[in-house]
């Protein structure tokens, strides 16, 4: 009866260790997958973007030294492969480039992180994202200070800095999104913790007005 037990607990253990390495097989393949299907739309977003660049660029003439900003203004959004995104994320102390979604979904978020609320006219612009390697993972590590960019489907870039990381429980919904008088901040970088138990949130301030990306070029 014994030899039968401890057979029994042999073959559970090792059942036991295939199933982890299976999980963490899948994890890794579905990492690489987001990464690569990011990547991919980064590039049709761009040369998407880049088009309206070089529209601005030809009126530069004429166009306002800078642009007007609306805090009730709705964000500009590019199509491509059937879904809608507002720009691209570049957060250079994370390597990190990725566009984003104008609305996030769970199946949007296998691609790229989504807007969770907000808008960057509002100064309250919340993304969310997978805590894929290449997705936002790194944000956690990021320092106080760590510049953040965002350049929106108009070909405005937008400059932030790293205020503070804080970690906040799923229920926490409203301190995710809204503003205190002690705690305001202009943009607002969130993914779950490994575990899932938790969330990272990353506060950022904006560090100045929003410049074309012809003018932040040169």
């Amino acid at each position: 009866m014994k030899r039968k037990i401890g057979r029994l607990c042999m073959v559970l253990g090792a059942v036991l260790i295939l199933c982890a390495a299976g999980l963490l097989g899948y994890n890794r393949w579905d990492a690489a997958r987001a990464e690569k299907a990011s990547q991919e739309v980064l590039s049709e977003l761009e040369q998407t973007m880049q088009k309206t660049i070089t529209e601005h660029r030809r009126e530069n003439e004429t166009a306002a030294p800078q642009p007007m900003l609306d805090p009730a203004q709705e964000m500009t959004t590019v199509e491509v492969e059937g879904r809608d995104y507002i720009g691209v994320l570049s957060i250079p102390a994370a390597g990190l480039e990725l566009p984003v979604m104008a609305q996030w979904s769970y199946a949007g978020l296998k691609v790229a992180p989504g807007r969770y609320s907000g808008t960057t006219y509002a100064d309250d612009l919340v993304i969310c994202g997978h805590n894929y390697a290449k997705h936002f993972s790194p944000i956690k590590w990021l320092a106080i200070g760590s510049p953040v960019y965002f350049t929106d489907a108009d070909g405005l870039r937008w400059s932030y800095e790293v205020e503070s990381v804080e970690t906040l429980h799923p229920t926490q919904i409203e301190e995710m999104t809204t503003a205190t008088e002690t705690d305001n901040w202009d943009l607002t970088l969130f993914t779950c913790t490994s575990g899932g138990n938790a969330r990272y949130a990353v506060r950022c301030v904006r560090t100045g007005y929003p410049v074309r990306v012809t003018d932040a070029a040169e």
